[in-house]
């Protein structure tokens, strides 16, 4: 069966059939064709997607990217350890959330939701503050479509030696990046974002000789990332817990499909230019970019409302949805905005026919 429509969201996204039906066969998740066969390839070619650089390893983890996230920073950082949270949206703020929850010590940089982290903000904060151990910053802030100069900051926060964690929930795999080159220490990411995967799991990407480091440190027990990499590093693939299997092999046949495609780099010429004809056509309706293009990321675009007298955006959503176009409200607390994504199994001829459909659904123009 075919999609009813297109989500152009952040993820969970629009998957090609296959990968779909990937999911018609059951998994046993003691046999050696599902955790050799499918987990253990998966966790070698992430690990080649993220770096050339040795010493990384990779571990899978059940649930939403946010639990990849959580089971990160509360398995990483230790008791008396400090965390600078880079925050410059919902998914920074999350971060910091999280470190509350977790009673982990933590200093936020604030910026708001349309500005850009410094990476002199970040080296003063360092310089200021001996006590900070640790990193957090997300790549691309889906809050508002910003992507974050991770290179910058990387150089600050490895020139001081400190543990940098990158978010990349919504990058990696559609933006070219080597963590290692980077010095990035845990690097977390989804199965449902631009991989093409489904929802299901979340995968941190890890340097080896931090993770052994972090033995005992985990605040939860389903949470511990440390130890579910202890788990599949010996008994070859196998998780824990209850594996979402049908999950993970859907996301082998989506990391097939982004080999076939010519891997990153293809998908993040393709994302690009989807961007562009959707900027390119939505400025021509009238509708203005909450960012300046420069701080543009190829994965989802935020655009003021219309300023019309009888504009709803939940109407101007129903008309695009009965068209085959799912779009995503806005998410900046200052600003009256919705967004549009245009990652996934989305390509050129998608972005001009929903221009086209978003033209005949301004019904208050």
């Amino acid at each position: 069966m075919d999609n009813q429509y297109l989500l152009l969201t952040p993820g969970p996204l629009s998957t090609s059939r296959t990968v779909r039906e990937a999911m018609l066969k059951d998994w046993c998740t003691w046999d050696d064709e599902y955790n050799k066969g499918i987990v253990e390839v998966i966790r070698k070619q992430l690990v080649e997607l993220a770096t050339d650089v040795e010493g990384y390893t990779s571990v899978l983890m059940q649930g939403s990217g946010t639990a990849s996230v959580e089971a990160t920073i509360g398995t990483v950082v230790p008791k008396g350890g400090k965390l600078l949270v880079v925050n410059n949206g919902a998914y920074g703020e999350r971060i910091g959330q999280i470190a509350q929850y977790l009673n982990i010590e933590h200093t936020i940089i604030e910026l708001g939701e349309v500005a850009q982290p410094a990476a002199q903000q970040v080296a003063d904060y360092l310089d200021n503050d001996a006590g900070i151990t640790h990193v957090a910053m997300v790549h691309c802030e889906t809050t508002t479509g910003m992507l974050n100069p991770v290179e910058a900051v990387c150089d600050v926060v490895k020139s001081r030696d400190k543990i940098m964690i990158l978010d990349a929930m919504s990058s990696f795999g559609g933006i070219p990046l080597d963590i290692g080159k980077l010095g990035i220490d845990f690097m977390i990411s989804s199965a449902n974002k631009c991989i093409q995967g489904v929802p299901g799991f979340g995968f941190v990407i890890a340097k080896q000789a931090e993770l052994e480091q972090c033995e005992g440190r985990a605040r939860s027990l389903s949470l511990d990332l440390f130890d579910q990499w202890q788990c599949m590093e010996k008994n070859h693939g196998k998780w824990r817990f209850t594996s979402p299997t049908h999950t993970v092999r859907a996301f082998h046949q989506a990391m097939q499909e982004l080999h076939e495609e010519g891997g990153v780099e293809a998908r993040y010429q393709r994302y690009t230019s989807n961007q562009q004809i959707l900027v390119a056509g939505m400025e021509k309706l009238g509708f203005k970019c909450l960012l300046d293009k420069s701080l543009h990321s190829p994965i989802i675009t935020s655009f003021y409302s219309p300023e019309a007298q009888g504009y709803e955006f939940k109407k101007f959503y129903n008309l695009l949805k009965e068209k085959g176009f799912v779009i995503y409200p806005g998410k900046v607390s200052n600003a009256d905005c919705f967004r549009i994504g245009n990652i996934g199994d989305v390509h050129n001829e998608d972005m001009h026919r929903l221009i086209d459909a978003i033209e005949s659904a301004m019904y208050w123009a």
